[in-house]
């Protein structure tokens, strides 16, 4: 059994050091631990220094990305490693290694795919009460739009097993966090959820600029995966809306059409109507997206058995390699 603690980095020369001294060497039920750090574009010496502590594995992305990308390069780079199990953690230093044993235990134990940490931030005294109060909404709607119980949805430290990392597709440009609950939630994967401690602060978050930003892409990636893995009922709850809000001004043509003998008031039906039609579109469109999404859930199954493939072609190599016979030889001629 191998975990592989993969860190996410971007200019983390400072707080790799202690990210690192804070992962357990040794966890029961585990045969081998190893480090992979993602470089994601770092401009100071933060490769240099994960060199330096001996960790097993360095991707390098040669410009920054961001956190989404760099997380699913490590995925790619920890399944090809031969995983079995996958923890993510961030390069700040931001959550306590020593519960990494905790972390992986529900999978070790075959009751989950994925285990989020919560940090229970009603709780930390560092965030602010804005802060926590955006958490609590935050991770509040992505249960309901993910289906999955999870009380501190945007924690970064969470484990994942090998046959759920092979499953995930991650297409967010800013935070895989929401996006890979709403795939499990849609994949129906065992989620577990448990309390983890976090350290000090020590510099700001550079996932986002400000709160306002931080809500307006947040939102934004959730309407999006939301809507590519629930089109139909995105764009039929649209559709029945302006359904409503069109056959309001109808009935009020109707009605006075006959109370006053059919004079005036054509504004109302021709917004009524145009409602509608634009109605009658958002129902089409979603039939139209939710049998795409079909073909994209074809896809994916089709993707999951290709990675599966390579990775187990990757091995055969490396054991055909390991196990290649030294070239022999030419023994002595024999003269007649």
């Amino acid at each position: 059994m191998k975990l592989i603690v993969q860190i996410p980095c971007f200019n983390e020369e400072g707080t790799l050091p202690e990210t690192i001294a804070a992962i357990p060497r040794r966890i029961e039920g585990v045969d081998e631990v190893e480090i992979l750090v993602i470089d994601d574009g770092s401009t100071d010496r933060t490769v240099e220094v994960a060199r330096a502590l001996g960790v097993h594995h360095i991707v390098r992305q040669t410009r920054n990305r961001g956190l989404a990308a760099a997380f699913r390069a490590g995925l790619d780079a920890c399944l090809k490693a031969g995983a079995d199990i996958i923890v993510n953690t961030d390069g700040d230093n931001q959550y306590s290694g020593a519960d990494i044993p905790r972390l992986v235990r529900p999978i070790l134990e075959g009751r989950a795919d994925i285990v989020v940490g919560d940090r229970q931030t009603q709780h930390v005294a560092h965030f602010s009460p804005l802060k926590k109060a955006l958490q609590s909404v935050g991770s509040l709607v992505v249960r309901r739009l993910s289906a999955v119980d999870v009380p501190d949805a945007v924690s970064g430290f969470r484990a994942i097993s090998r046959e759920a990392a092979m499953c995930f597709n991650i297409v967010s440009g800013f935070s895989y966090t929401i996006e890979m609950l709403i795939q499990a939630g849609r994949k129906r994967m065992a989620v577990v959820s448990i309390p983890v401690a976090t350290n000090k602060v020590t510099r700001q978050s550079r996932l986002f600029k400000s709160i306002p930003d931080f809500i307006k892409r947040s939102v934004t990636t959730m309407l999006r995966i939301y809507a590519m893995y629930s089109p139909l009922r995105v764009f039929a709850t649209l559709g029945v809306w302006l359904a409503v809000a069109g056959l309001i001004p109808i009935a009020r043509f109707i009605y006075f059409y006959f109370a006053d003998g059919g004079a005036g008031h054509v504004q109302s039906l021709i917004l009524g109507g145009v409602l509608v039609v634009i109605a009658t579109i958002a129902f089409l469109v979603g039939m139209v997206a939710d049998l795409i999404g079909f073909n994209r859930q074809l896809l994916e199954i089709t993707l999951e058995k290709v990675r599966a493939i390579e990775l187990q072609l990757g091995r055969t190599e490396e054991a055909d390699r390991s196990v290649a016979p030294l070239p022999q030889r030419a023994g002595p001629r024999s003269h007649s």
